[in-house]
């Protein structure tokens, strides 16, 4: 559950109030945990940044009052992102700003926001590698036991493997969205846009296995698939996050990450010729330039096996 005290700590009395009341219309428009968070944050960090410098910005009153930010203060905190961050941490907080700002308009106390001058960084294109077939069964051989973890990893991992979801969405699946009568899964993903991905024998049969095992656990009654290897409290991101992490290490396989995986099933499914509305289906994309974003660090073999395939040039 979002700590608002915790979030807002060490703020000025002025935005703290503000943020608590954002807070409760954000809540009462239903957004999800994470957007609230990540909106606060970035509001929060926004403040603390003017705290920490409001000599150096002449930024005494903003640093006070969120309706006193101007536009150079938001653009001194972004270069300052960008710096310390990076360029696509300062676009995230940029555009968390636009909401809280856009609201303090629609509330009446600013007439206009300072961010609507304020240009969002420029971010580079990073091509994620795949995780294939040869990298992935390096990782899974690290979870061949029978014992507790070594089952809910494999679990974990073929998950991410055969079905391209995103981290949020595999580390927040409950027991009852897995339907093993019907080989599926529910995912929640962004936007409260819920779907339900198919999963192959493999998957099914590793899912299986650890719910066999995870029935005879301490917190078997808790709603949340995925268990700790002690205690009760269920694995969330950061701890699927860090399981991947080690398990890479312990395979030899550097920056192993959930997102790899994702865009390894659009390459692969690229390859194989399916078609591109029914990927943004299965992976739960709303826009059409995710699927030209996702597997376009493997779009050169692709681009290789169907010139092989066309031959063209060795017709005649």
């Amino acid at each position: 559950m979002l700590d608002l005290q915790k979030v807002c700590r060490g703020l000025a009395p002025a935005w703290f109030d503000y943020l608590r009341d954002w807070d409760r219309t954000l809540r009462g428009g239903n957004y999800p945990e994470t957007t609230r968070y990540n909106y606060l944050l970035a509001a929060a960090q926004l403040n603390r940044y003017l705290l920490d410098h409001a000599g150096q910005l002449d930024a005494g009153s903003a640093s006070e009052d969120p309706v006193e930010v101007e536009r150079g203060h938001v653009e001194e905190f972004q270069a300052w992102m960008v710096r310390t961050r990076s360029a696509s941490t300062a676009l995230n907080k940029h555009k968390s700003l636009q909401q809280f700002f856009k609201w303090l308009v629609e509330e009446e106390d600013l007439e206009r926001s300072p961010l609507d001058r304020v240009r969002q960084p420029k971010t580079e294109q990073r091509l994620i590698p795949i995780l294939g077939d040869d990298d992935t069964a390096k990782i899974l051989a690290t979870c061949k036991g029978k014992d507790f973890l070594s089952l809910r990893d494999e679990a974990i991992i073929r998950v991410f493997y055969n079905t391209g979801a995103r981290l949020s969405e595999v580390a927040g699946l409950e027991l009852e969205d897995a339907d093993l009568n019907n080989d599926s899964l529910l995912f929640h993903g962004k936007g409260m846009k819920d779907r339900r991905v198919r999963f192959g024998p493999r998957t099914g049969r590793a899912l299986s296995k650890y719910l066999r095992l995870r029935a005879r656990r301490r917190a078997a009654g808790s709603p949340a698939l995925w268990l700790p290897e002690k205690g009760e409290t269920p694995l969330a991101s950061n701890g699927v996050k860090i399981m991947l992490r080690r398990r890479g290490e312990a395979a030899g396989v550097a920056n192993v990450h959930a997102h790899r995986w994702r865009h390894n099933f659009a390459h692969e499914w690229k390859l194989a010729g399916g078609d591109t509305g029914d990927l943004m289906m299965v992976l739960g994309w709303a826009s059409d330039d995710m699927p030209r974003r996702y597997g376009a660090s493997a779009a050169a073999e692709r681009a290789q096996q169907v010139h092989a395939r066309l031959r063209i040039g060795e017709r005649v």
